[in-house]
């Protein structure tokens, strides 16, 4: 019988792959938008505000989450063998982890509703797939989010026992493994996690959603263990949103209006980020991480210099990753017309 462990009360950080910051993340709401003149609004905490912003509903995590509740149904009957999962799959910054830790949050709230004033249950667990990952190392990923101790001299069979029954007791449901891309299953260790994974999904009656960078071509999915994995799991591409069609227009457009009505700047002038929808897409590619830096940056040096206002002038000083710099910078990008701009 393994002891039920309780996540720890602390108003300390801990990450999300913690018990205690998974209950930090789902407990703590995101701040309500005030009026941008409230006078009691500290400069700090508008700044908070921003810096934490909104989290955007891309046609994505509508996908992901369709896919992970019908999943959850089909998987709550299934004694043993082959559970369904889902793989979320995509390139960098396009928001993978984000749609992941979203579903988590909803699925573990929608528990508690389910399940009132029962403090001793854990719906969703998340880790991250460590890099050069051994079956002890991953499996001590699941320990130390429940808290368990991993004394040196306990061994991986019996780090995973201990692991697999704490989460039978507490009803765990789901599952989501972050980074798997980090598997090179061509090494005996990438191989062998692999393997462990596996064996975790058939001795936790949990539904597994593992997310990483473009998984389909990594070597996660070849061979006979990835032919297992590609049988039992199924794909959700999370791609850079597009600028092309009507319909792919009108999808930007929405996020991009939904990100400026969200913004509390006093001198902010309603529609800026929707009239450089088109620049906005250019500069980020359409990615979601992408996106999100660009524009919280903008709004947070607009606090400190006192301007409260995002303008096409602030957008182009802001640096984002190297990699969407360079994808701006080819000679494809769509410039907008030279007309000045608020």
């Amino acid at each position: 019988m393994v002891t039920t462990v309780q996540p720890a009360t602390t108003s300390t950080f801990s990450p999300l792959t913690t018990w205690d910051g998974w209950q930090q993340f789902v407990d703590t709401p995101h701040a309500p938008a005030r009026d941008a003149g409230d006078q009691e609004w500290t400069l700090e905490q508008r700044e908070d505000y921003h810096a934490r912003f909104v989290v955007l509903k891309t046609p994505a995590m509508d996908t992901i989450s369709t896919a992970v509740r019908r999943l959850l149904l089909l998987n709550r009957g299934q004694q043993g063998g082959a559970r369904r999962g889902l793989i979320i799959s995509g390139p960098a910054t396009t928001g993978k982890t984000t749609a992941m830790q979203q579903l988590g949050r909803t699925v573990e709230l929608a528990d508690r509703r389910r399940h009132p004033n029962q403090d001793g249950r854990l719906p969703v667990l998340f880790i991250t797939v460590p890099p050069s990952s051994t079956p002890k190392m991953l499996i001590s990923e699941f320990a130390r989010f429940l808290g368990l101790p991993t004394l040196e001299r306990m061994n991986q069979i019996q780090i995973t026992n201990a692991v697999c029954e704490l989460l039978c007791e507490l009803g765990t449901q789901l599952v989501l493994v972050d980074d798997v891309h980090l598997m090179d299953t061509r090494s005996r260790a990438g191989a062998e996690t692999s393997d462990q994974l596996k064996y975790l999904g058939e001795r936790i009656p949990a539904t597994f959603v593992y997310s990483g960078i473009d998984v389909e071509s990594s070597p996660l999915l070849t061979g006979v263990r990835g032919s297992q994995l590609a049988g039992r799991f199924k794909i959700v591409r999370n791609q850079p949103l597009r600028y092309g069609s009507g319909a792919d227009k009108q999808i930007w457009h929405d996020l991009m209006r939904t990100m400026d009505s969200a913004l509390r700047l006093r001198h902010h002038r309603p529609g800026t980020l929707v009239t450089h929808a088109a620049y906005l897409h250019a500069r980020t590619g359409g990615r979601m991480g992408s996106l999100s830096h660009l524009i919280r940056e903008a709004a947070l040096v607009s606090l400190l210099d006192g301007t409260e206002k995002i303008t096409k002038k602030l957008l182009e000083q802001i640096e984002l990753d190297s990699a969407a710099e360079q994808r701006a910078r080819a000679p494809h990008r769509h410039r907008m017309p030279s007309q000045r701009q608020p």
